[in-house]
């Protein structure tokens, strides 16, 4: 074969070569070096989780709690009700709930089918009923009507556990906490900062990752991204951020136009979930109960 021959087959690569090619461009660094790379070592795997969080910290820099609250008693029941549902429905609920018990001696007093009709719209509404009574009651009668604001103390009240109780205390006494739910499990699994599923044992490990004055807008960046982006049944791989650093990518969809389409909220041009969002938040208040919802 001639010089030019050579040359000629050099700049026609076959379409076998130039789909590799491309599918290798568009994958993150990190990706295209897991197969060869040695098993992380702990070390590394703490600055990837430290920097992971920092770049949160440059997308949402207005990470917040997504529940509505004034107080720590309304966050406290916006928390409990908050379970098996969407923050958004818990807002759209708690307007008349607080109008109409508006402490806790209130609502240690509510007769519990007219509370039932009135939190039926979070589910499992008996049970939230009985909770959030067992709670009013306990507050009244042995914190004065008082949030306790200690972990020890809320983990005490129906219905309060860790999660919750970290909640309280990270929004409304600026107490550091992590708040491991659905969304933080998922997502510090996948990026491989722990293999841990009980709750409890995730926050611990997390706990050893980070200093604790980050503890609380960690879990609001984590919660963020899970909701937004790092979805559950289909990530948009292709639309993260910090996708260079995640050692998952791949897991969901990968093409960029593909993946804008699956962002969710003030991501996906959508209402946020709170009735009233903080000052700094760029995306649009979420609707009242009975209004459709946009993007839930």
């Amino acid at each position: 074969m001639s010089p030019k021959q050579n040359s000629a087959v050099g700049e026609q690569p076959s379409a076998q070569s130039k789909k590799a090619t491309k599918a290798a461009d568009e994958k993150p660094a990190s990706a295209k070096r897991a197969k060869s790379a040695k098993p992380e070592s702990r070390l590394a795997m703490v600055r990837r989780a430290r920097r992971m969080n920092r770049e949160l910290a440059d997308v949402y820099p207005y990470a917040h709690p997504e529940l509505d609250f004034r107080d720590p008693f309304e966050l406290l029941v916006a928390t409990v009700l908050s379970a098996q549902t969407t923050d958004l429905r818990v807002n759209q609920t708690t307007p008349a709930l607080f109008a109409k018990y508006p402490t806790p001696e209130d609502m240690a007093a509510a007769v519990p089918e007219e509370l039932e009709e009135v939190i039926r719209p979070t589910g499992f509404f008996r049970a939230k009923t009985r909770s959030l009574i067992g709670l009013s009651t306990a507050l009244r009668d042995r914190y004065d009507g008082e949030v306790p604001g200690t972990l020890k103390d809320l983990v005490t009240l129906p219905g309060v556990g860790r999660k919750t109780a970290n909640v309280v205390l990270g929004n409304a006494f600026d107490v550091p906490g992590l708040t491991v739910d659905t969304h933080f499990g998922r997502l510090v699994r996948r990026w491989k900062w722990t293999d841990q599923e009980d709750p409890e044992k995730v926050e611990a490990e997390i706990a050893e990752i980070f200093p604790k004055s980050e503890w609380t807008m960690l879990s609001h960046r984590i919660i963020f991204h899970g909701r937004r982006v790092c979805h559950s049944r289909k990530p948009a791989c292709g639309a993260c951020p910090i996708a260079h650093l995640c050692p998952s990518y791949g897991e969901g969809e990968t093409d960029p136009e593909k993946a804008k389409k699956l962002l969710k909220y003030e991501m996906g041009g959508y209402p946020g979930q709170r009735l009233s969002p903080p000052p700094d938040y760029p995306g649009k208040p979420a609707p009242p109960l009975g209004t459709p919802a946009g993007a839930e």
